[in-house]
């Protein structure tokens, strides 16, 4: 299993960043080619250093290359592209495969 996490910062309108995101962006990431799965997390999310987080999402995808897949995809593209439209508190990309230990 791959995790695509995104970390939102702060937005200086909340409000508007919860609307966008649900009217307009994550339809958008709906459409990824080869998502599995997303999720969210707005309550509890704590930040032990540096930032401060609003939205943490996490997309799952089966392997790393979907991941890849997903993202250079026109779908991806257009998501990556929309970001600048809502997302002014700084937003963070993070991609990775889990492990078994």
């Amino acid at each position: 299993m791959s995790t695509l996490m995104v970390l939102y910062g702060r937005p200086t309108d909340p409000a508007r960043f919860d609307a966008y995101y649900g009217e307009r962006h994550l339809p958008l990431v709906r459409r990824l080619p080869g998502l599995k799965s997303v999720g969210f997390s707005r309550s509890g999310v704590e930040v032990l250093a540096g930032n401060d987080l609003y939205l943490v999402v996490r997309m799952e995808f089966d392997t790393g290359d979907a991941v890849k897949a997903a993202l250079s995809s026109p779908e991806g593209q257009a998501a990556a592209a929309d970001l600048a439209n809502f997302a002014d508190g700084g937003v963070q990309i993070v991609a990775f495969d889990e492990v078994a230990t």
